[in-house]
């Protein structure tokens, strides 16, 4: 277990650590764009982490102090598959009283201020 959710633990599947230090080394372009952004406590002093290991899924970015998860979505994430697996794991984040704010990897590149204003309404 490892973060804080209200003073609890959050839980997290040990066996994902080794594929999170993975994707966090090989970020996508929109990831890398995004983290540039908020990394660093630059919004409202917040503070994010990436590739950030919650249950039995790997969230691209947390926020705990504002209970927030920010997931890019690429092409896989469109598919059927793939919105059944992002149903599953947005439920479970809200099952723990997390919120799921979730962007295309279009917007990011597109509409990068947009995004960023999203993220800033939401801490």
């Amino acid at each position: 277990m490892r973060g804080d959710l209200n003073g609890k633990m959050l839980r997290y599947n040990k066996n994902l650590r080794k594929c999170s230090r993975l994707l966090r080394e090989n970020m996508t372009e929109a990831e890398r764009l995004l983290w540039e952004k908020i990394r660093g406590k630059q919004l409202k002093v917040y503070q994010f982490y990436r590739q950030k290991t919650i249950g039995n899924y790997i969230v691209d970015f947390y926020c705990p102090k504002a209970k927030l998860i920010i997931e890019l979505d690429g092409g896989q994430h469109y598919n059927p598959e793939g919105k059944a697996k992002d149903r599953a794991r947005d439920g479970y984040m809200k099952d723990i009283g997390l919120r799921v704010l979730k962007f295309s990897d279009k917007e990011v590149f597109n509409n990068t201020q947009s995004v960023l204003e999203r993220i800033w309404g939401s801490l």
